[in-house]
């Protein structure tokens, strides 16, 4: 069986779509997505995205999520800019973080996040304890705080985010026990009251140019603490998202998302080995 791809990135951040809403897909695993994503013997990305038909009414289409991994995960704000453009009109997406609107916009898209979540079972985190100004470090990185926004972040607020070993910290913080299901870290600097700069250790991924739901995350720990105002500019090493907290507290992500080629390969070709 042939399988058509599209290959599309939001500030550097590559997927892999694979658009099974019309035309069922064989069922995918966490080997085959790895397999993919894999740059040397695969299509190479950061993550897969895989898109089917939604379950009920309460959205237009279902967008599930794979690290390069092969873990599955909840949420991708690049990868939602990325189908959104793909898709081409508004859309109300379910992943398994919720429910998500999503539109085109000039150069780009925007995507409505939903509300951010605070407390420590919701992160989640093993045990009780404030999310804001966490009493927790790892060598230099001190007192984070937690968001999860479909997706578990942890976010220190530092002088200078290029400074940080993050290819070093960044998997033993994902990987603690504090995280039962491991967490996403962040480390960010303000450089004014409407600007972030901002590097990100993704779960499952590693360091990436780029990551949505980790500027939300981020802009909302920074608004809670009193750091900058609702509406920042987040600068990360592929370019900067423009992210508001509504008064409503739902969070809006608005920046650029790009179709880079479409191809097509050989499922059994990644397959190989399944039923074994």
């Amino acid at each position: 069986m042939r399988v058509p791809f599209t290959k599309m990135h939001g500030l550097g951040n590559d997927f892999i779509v694979l658009d099974g809403r019309e035309t069922a897909l064989p069922a995918i695993s966490g080997r085959i997505a790895a397999a993919l994503a894999d740059r040397r013997e695969g299509i190479g990305c950061d993550q897969l995205i895989l898109l089917e038909p939604a379950p009920d009414v309460s959205a237009d289409f279902r967008m599930r999520i794979f690290n390069a991994d092969g873990g599955e995960v909840e949420a991708c704000g690049n990868a939602s800019r990325a189908v959104a453009l793909l898709h081409g009109r508004p859309a109300r997406v379910l992943t398994d973080g919720g429910v998500i609107a999503l539109e085109p916009a000039i150069g780009g898209a925007r995507v409505d996040m939903g509300v951010p979540r605070f407390g420590w079972d919701e992160i989640p985190l093993a045990y009780a304890m404030d999310t804001l100004s966490m009493p927790v470090g790892w060598e230099e990185l001190e007192n984070p705080s937690a968001v999860n926004v479909g997706n578990p972040h942890l976010i220190f607020f530092v002088s200078d985010c290029d400074a940080v070993e993050l290819d070093r910290l960044g998997p033993e913080i994902e990987r603690d026990p504090l995280f039962p299901q491991r967490v996403n870290v962040n480390v960010a600097t303000i450089e004014a009251p409407g600007r972030i700069r901002l590097r990100v250790w993704e779960r499952g991924a590693g360091l990436t140019r780029a990551c949505g739901t980790g500027a939300c995350a981020t802009a909302v720990a920074a608004a809670r603490r009193g750091l900058t105002g609702r509406d920042v500019t987040v600068t990360l090493p592929g370019g900067p998202l423009d992210i508001s907290w509504r008064d409503d507290g739902r969070i809006l992500m608005t920046g650029p998302a790009t179709e880079s080629f479409r191809g097509s390969f050989e499922w059994e070709d990644y397959a190989k080995g399944e039923a074994e």
